[in-house]
């Protein structure tokens, strides 16, 4: 192999490498190694998600995708009736965890899916791309106990919408929780 060849395979080998790096650097996610199992016949409550970043409603507006992504994996889902409001001058407190729960077992769910929005912004700079964190939980609602939880970040490329970063994110931390199917036979 001549010198030339050689130089193409390290030039190549290490523009590989760098793309590798970068594109790995762009969203980051702690999952648990074991996948929690959901049946179809279960009924999910989505609780409120708590804001932790100073973009109003980032917690509603991933509450949103995040209701509507459990649904398309065949899941029930009973949603947290939260007040709605355009005016963040008149938006309440949401609940507290404990009467979250409360409202989850009052309706018969077997699982409460909890979490919170840790950025839900547009960076500043030139390119100002959307950045979203959140972190999800998964509460078996007859013990209280937290069997499944996740977290992420993941930012996107300046000329993509917030919700599309938001909702690529929470797509991939749903991968750890398994959806399994009950034949109809089984259900009645």
């Amino acid at each position: 192999m001549d010198g030339t060849a050689m130089t193409r395979r390290v030039a190549m080998a290490s523009g590989l490498a760098l793309i590798a790096a970068w594109t790995a650097g762009c969203a980051v996610r702690a999952v648990p190694a074991r996948a929690a199992a959901v049946s179809t016949t279960d009924t999910v409550a989505v609780l409120p998600l708590h804001n932790a970043t100073e973009a109003a409603f980032a917690d509603r507006r991933a509450h949103a995708i995040l209701v509507s992504l459990l649904q398309q994996r065949g899941l029930k889902v009973l949603s947290y009736p939260l007040r709605g409001t355009d005016n963040p001058l008149e938006a309440t407190q949401p609940p507290g965890l404990q009467e979250s729960l409360q409202w989850a077992r009052r309706e018969g769910a077997r699982w409460a899916m909890s979490g919170t929005v840790t950025e839900w912004r547009y960076k500043s700079g030139v390119d100002g791309e959307p950045a979203v964190g959140i972190t999800l939980s998964l509460t078996d609602v007859r013990s209280g106990e937290v069997v499944w939880s996740a977290t992420g970040a993941r930012t996107g490329w300046g000329y993509e919408a917030l919700a599309a970063v938001g909702q690529s994110q929470i797509e991939d931390l749903l991968r750890g929780l398994q959806v399994q199917s009950v034949p109809a036979a089984e259900r009645r």
